[in-house]
């Protein structure tokens, strides 16, 4: 016999399992006291995203940005400071805020600008949290993979002299700063690769876009290399929790715990936006050898889990979990992505950033069989 909490439990996970619907949000914490909310951004890719979730939250918003993207954009909802993050921070000068999101800062500038846009509101805020990147990592040799996992220094991957920090780099040197201008108040998120509705890189999309059309499609290794990446929802409701808990330390931000196969990953795209194709899984040393290269522009998502890359999608979450993080069903991304997808203009869908050309394709998974 089932207890009623158990009874009540099970039909819940018939429901989700049925509709797609993560039974868990039913039971989701109500919003704490409202908080007031900085953004550094705001717009781009995740930062509405942050922005309207924070909303829905009860929060305080106010962005701080160049005011070039869409002023305006989330109406009189949403206080919209301008300046520069790295010449003109002077609109946030005698202002107080419960907490700071810098989802901004990037490229070789992002120390810098970190320095400086923590350095004046550390007098300011409670809460300083920086969205970072896994690319912080000098690799990703561990299995399992945890925030502790050595990070990138000029010492340990020195780069030529008058280069300019690459991404990892950056990033890693702007959590540096964050840390030494509010020590023990700062909060870092390190996301993989972000994914869903709104993303214009096409490196998740294409997989839902191509599983949809149909026919052979080319997937590489042999399906037991994992995936771990996270839905920009999921990332922006983990943000807003640690800031609604004021919880501090280093996170990652990828998904789900200790990562899936890429056969279930595909599997699970096709679940989710249907199509009637065929699989041919190609070897990840012939696809190499053939100028297509795992996380390249041709292979989006996939990594190779030997050597260096052992690790890159075998995170271990629990902490993580622990603090909040939730993920939902990939089929309900990828369905999602996709139906947004469609609705973007004719030209827009016609041209994939990233994945196989249809010819390449088909060019590839001749050579392999002809090997064969």
């Amino acid at each position: 016999m089932q207890n009623r909490r158990a009874f009540i439990g099970s039909g819940l996970v018939a429901l989700g399992a049925a509709t797609a619907f993560d039974p868990r949000a039913l039971f989701a914490a109500a919003a704490p006291a409202p908080k007031r909310i900085l953004i550094l951004g705001g717009t781009g890719f995740v930062g509405p995203h942050q922005v309207r979730h924070a909303l829905e939250r009860g929060h305080q918003v106010t962005i701080f940005n160049r005011g070039r993207s869409a002023p305006g954009m989330f109406g009189k909802d949403v206080e919209e400071l301008a300046g520069d993050r790295a010449s003109d921070l002077s609109a946030l000068k005698g202002r107080r805020w419960d907490a700071v999101i810098d989802e901004s800062a990037s490229l070789s500038s992002a120390p810098e600008w970190v320095r400086l846009s923590a350095g004046m509101l550390k007098e300011q805020t409670d809460q300083y949290l920086f969205i970072s990147t896994r690319s912080v990592y000098r690799d990703t040799s561990r299995v399992p993979m945890t925030a502790d996992a050595p990070v990138l220094t000029l010492e340990n991957s020195p780069i030529a002299e008058g280069r300019a920090l690459p991404y990892g780099h950056a990033k890693a040197y702007a959590e540096k700063e964050a840390h030494a201008a509010m020590p023990g108040r700062v909060t870092v998120v390190r996301p993989g690769l972000i994914i869903g509705p709104g993303d214009d890189t096409d490196r998740f999309t294409y997989w839902p876009v191509r599983i949809a059309r149909g026919g052979e499609v080319l997937v590489p290794g042999d399906g037991t290399d994992h995936v771990q990446i996270i839905d920009v929802r999921d990332l922006v409701q983990f943000c807003v929790k640690l800031v609604e808990d004021r919880t501090y330390g280093v996170f990652n931000g990828v998904g789900p715990h200790m990562g899936q196969p890429f056969k279930e990953f595909v599997d699970r795209i096709h679940r989710g936006v249907g199509g009637t194709g065929t699989y041919t899984w190609v070897d990840a040393d012939f696809l190499r050898a053939n100028g297509a290269n795992p996380y390249g522009r041709e292979l989006p998502v996939f990594q190779v889990m030997r050597g260096a890359t052992a690790g890159f999608a075998r995170f271990d979450l629990t902490p993580e979990i622990k603090a909040g993080l939730t993920f939902r069903p990939m089929e309900v991304t990828a369905r999602e992505t996709l139906e947004w997808f469609r609705g973007e203009p004719a030209e827009r869908q016609a041209g994939l950033k990233t994945g196989f050309t249809a010819e390449r394709e088909r060019e590839l998974l001749a050579l392999w069989k002809a090997r064969r």
